[in-house]
């Protein structure tokens, strides 16, 4: 053989050995692109079966909430029972004790260890979830989509709104009534419904600042009147809110039921539950008493930092007398001291020292602590805990001036703490909420707030035992720390308080 015909044969011999090679790769390639074309198309039926069980759910929703808010207005059509309610009850009546500026000689006294017997402990409810519509509210896209603005505890706000969407009750009446509703139970109205649940929970609402929302949401759609009456209870009662409608007159009412009972306020009871007239003082009323199903009432509770809008006030100088360097200049939020104006005083079952640990465990807003908490860290930093409490302890004994509610509301106002920032005076519950305040938040200790007939006190739970007058609550010792008892160290309990008489309020 030649040289050339060799070079041909090994040729062939290389591409008869390469040929399988290429034909088992190309083989596996296509294997390859075969398998994820399949996975992409079993991801695309499966994501095509969610689609399609999640629009049907939500169709058997819409339906379930239509057929509910149908059966709700055959109730409206039918004749209201008249209801006779209780006057509005006025807030228990306390005896204020004077505060106390100790003397020298008893500042000069070494401080003794003193139990105290606790009478009773009031532990108040936790807050339970925010209530839910009774089915899912599917928002609805349009291409070209109007909206209303308004403004609540000076925060703007604003949900989809059109015109064809006002609407005006041909005079007052049972049928009137249950045709409005009809017309608000349909589609055009879920999106408005949709954005105020979005509102609620991006800024964070208590159920108290949402139902002032609604109200100046419907006046601003319809404005005041009947009309914003209805509006506000429908919307409230697609959150999944308990209400009812009542009227007198040509007077349209809404009712809410409420977890707390509310002093100055009238109240109608209904099915055992307790319902208060939303901006009227009727006691007398035509009532429908039918409801929705899984309603909830309205809770009083504070739980978390509301996101309103910051309106700061001018800075305020508060400093301490025995510690001068802790000085603090505090600005608060008006926006926030303007939503506590409008807050009931309440109580929860029946005890009316559970309003205080309300109040107390209400978290203090962004916009003070930026500007208050800073400061008092830099002068109680490194310091020891009986140090640091006995720094805040001062700053709060001496920064503030006492005078009592009477004099400067006309009737008992506990503060929440940022109010006993805002306001030129305050007594010994407002103090002893911010103390306890400050002492959870800075020192990270525990706090309860103790009371006697006429007063209200702190007592703290220090790592290290710290002399003085005491309790002991499940196993642990806390000591007395009386913001009210003024220059008094750490321990020491107000003279005149009857030590055997000592109600203990948990707080979180």
């Amino acid at each position: 053989m030649n040289k050339r015909f060799l070079i041909i044969i090994v040729m062939l011999l290389g591409v008869l050995m390469v040929s399988p090679t290429i034909a088992q790769t190309g083989n596996k390639q296509k294997t390859i692109a075969d398998k994820k074309a399949e996975f992409e198309a079993y991801k695309q039926k499966k994501r095509q079966e969610f689609d399609n069980y999640k629009s049907r759910k939500q169709r058997e929703f819409d339906e379930y909430r239509r057929k509910k808010n149908e059966e709700f207005a055959a109730y409206v059509r039918k004749k209201w029972e008249a209801f006779n309610g209780q006057k509005p009850k006025p807030k228990p009546k306390d005896e204020d004790k004077p505060p106390v500026i100790i003397k020298d000689e008893q500042r000069q006294q070494p401080v003794k260890d003193n139990p105290i017997p606790i009478k009773e402990t009031v532990t108040p409810p936790k807050p339970e979830p925010k209530p839910e519509p009774i089915a899912p509210i599917q928002e609805i896209p349009k291409p070209a989509e109007k909206w209303v603005s308004f403004n609540v505890f000076g925060t703007g706000m604003k949900v989809r709104f059109e015109d064809k969407q006002r609407f005006r009750l041909s005079g007052l009446t049972e049928a009137s009534v249950a045709d409005c509703w009809q017309k608000l139970s349909g589609a055009d109205y879920d999106n408005m419904v949709h954005d105020c649940l979005q509102l609620r929970d991006t800024k964070k609402l208590s159920d108290w600042a949402y139902l002032n929302m609604l109200q100046r949401l419907a006046e601003q759609c319809v404005g005041r009147g009947n009309e914003a009456t209805l509006l506000t209870a429908y919307i409230y009662s697609q959150s999944g809110y308990q209400m009812r409608l009542g009227m007198t007159g040509q007077t349209l009412r809404m009712l809410y039921a409420s977890r707390h009972a509310i002093f100055d306020k009238p109240c109608f009871t209904i099915e055992g539950k307790n319902y208060y007239v939303w901006n009227g003082s009727e006691t007398s009323l035509h009532i429908c008493s039918v409801g929705f199903p899984k309603e909830t009432p309205l809770s009083l509770y504070v739980p978390n930092a509301q996101s309103l809008a910051v309106n700061a006030t001018a800075q305020r100088t508060l400093s301490s007398t025995r510690y001068p360097q802790i000085k603090a200049q505090v600005s608060v939020n008006k926006n926030l001291i303007d939503f506590y104006s409008s807050y009931p005083t309440s109580m929860v079952g029946g005890n009316f020292m559970t309003r205080w640990a309300m109040y107390a465990n209400t978290p203090m807003d962004a916009t003070t602590k930026n500007g208050l908490y800073p400061a008092l860290r830099k002068h109680i930093s490194g310091l020891g805990e009986k140090e640091a409490v006995e720094r805040l302890l001062n700053w709060v004994q001496t920064a503030f001036v006492y005078e009592y509610d009477d004099k400067v509301w006309g009737h008992d106002r506990a503060f929440f703490a940022e109010e006993s920032l805002y306001y030129p005076y305050c007594d010994c519950e407002d103090r002893s909420i911010l103390l306890s305040r400050l002492v959870r938040d800075l020192l990270g200790l525990k706090v309860v707030l103790v009371y006697y007939p006429g007063h209200l006190a702190t007592a703290i739970h220090f790592t290290n035992d710290v002399r003085g007058d005491y309790l002991v609550l499940g196993g642990q010792r806390y000591t007395v720390c009386d913001p009210t008892y003024i220059g008094a160290y750490i321990g020491m309990t107000m003279p005149g308080m009857d030590n055997s008489k000592a109600t203990v309020i948990l707080l979180e």
